[in-house]
């Protein structure tokens, strides 16, 4: 049951972002570090799509009503998600950088191998959904990681990236946080096995860090800007030891965090910090006024 002492109620927040004044390399001056962070618009339409499919084949499995107003809360975040990086990608294409060939990959990754199967009712149909439900819950551990390291990445407001952009990412991270605990708790609820977890989380981590580099390095090579496309692991580090992208030790660190026994989500991120971002985030006021407006 999700029962975290600083739970809050979950509803997505429709809003909108106005993209025309946005520049290709909205970090001033380092391509590397806007591409690391523009895969999240390669990633994450196809991903949040494929969490709000398979969450909507578990809610009939939720015995408590509270996680599943959790659990239907989360779907209508996640679908906002969705569509908010999806509205990106157009204004990319029109700077000279066409996502499509590698979009088209990750639709496929998502719907086809980690879609529905032609599967018998029972057992195995049953296995393939909870096996999805324990990679979403690998997976939000690291997105509920990347957004409280957003809210808190002042570098990068320093080094003068795009206001608009950055309000993208911080709802986006506020929300994560907001929801951390949603997907651990529902896999916890319908399996809440410890083996299942930590096979999970190593294809969840692996495949993450395989379609992270490649996406980075996707976007660095056809970046017409750039006669120099190198994107190593090397560049991450680096940019992580800046405060520009997250820390190497601070991600390989968050790794025992979730295979602890003694895991839970309510220990990563504020939710106090989550909710004031929420608060006064341009786009987040703006989608409240125009939902009152709407009354």
């Amino acid at each position: 049951m999700s029962n975290t002492p600083d739970r809050v109620p979950l509803k997505a927040r429709k809003v909108s972002f106005a993209w025309e004044d946005t520049p290709l390399h909205w970090v001033p001056g380092d391509p590397f570090t806007t591409h690391t962070i523009n895969v999240l618009h390669l990633l994450l339409p196809a991903g949040e799509r494929w969490f709000v499919h398979v969450y909507k084949q578990v809610l009939p499995l939720i015995r408590d009503e509270q996680l599943r107003e959790d659990v239907i809360g989360f779907i209508g975040q996640e679908a906002m998600h969705s569509q908010a990086h999806d509205e990106v990608l157009p204004h990319l294409k029109e700077l000279g950088l066409d996502p499509t060939p590698y979009t088209a990959q990750i639709d496929w990754f998502f719907e086809k191998l980690l879609g529905d199967r032609t599967l018998p009712p029972g057992k195995a149909r049953k296995w393939w959904l909870l096996e999805r439900v324990a990679l979403i819950a690998a997976i939000e551990h690291y997105t509920a990681f990347l957004g409280n390291w957003v809210l808190n990445a002042e570098e990068l407001d320093r080094r003068g990236a795009d206001p608009t952009m950055l309000d993208l990412l911080r709802w986006h991270g506020a929300e994560e946080v907001e929801h951390r605990s949603v997907a651990f708790d529902l896999f916890q609820h319908v399996d809440g096995s410890y083996r299942r977890r930590v096979r999970t989380w190593a294809t969840a981590f692996t495949t993450l860090v395989f379609l992270w580099q490649r996406g980075a390095r996707f976007f660095m090579t056809n970046d017409p800007t750039l006669a120099d496309s190198r994107a190593s692991f090397k560049d991450f580090h680096v940019r992580g030891r800046r405060g520009v992208l997250p820390g190497t030790g601070d991600m390989l660190r968050s790794i025992p965090r979730y295979l602890s026994r003694a895991y839970h989500p309510s220990q990563e991120g504020c939710t106090e910090q989550a909710v004031a971002y929420l608060a006064s985030s341009p786009a987040a006021v703006a989608a409240l006024a125009a939902e009152k407006g709407a009354e």
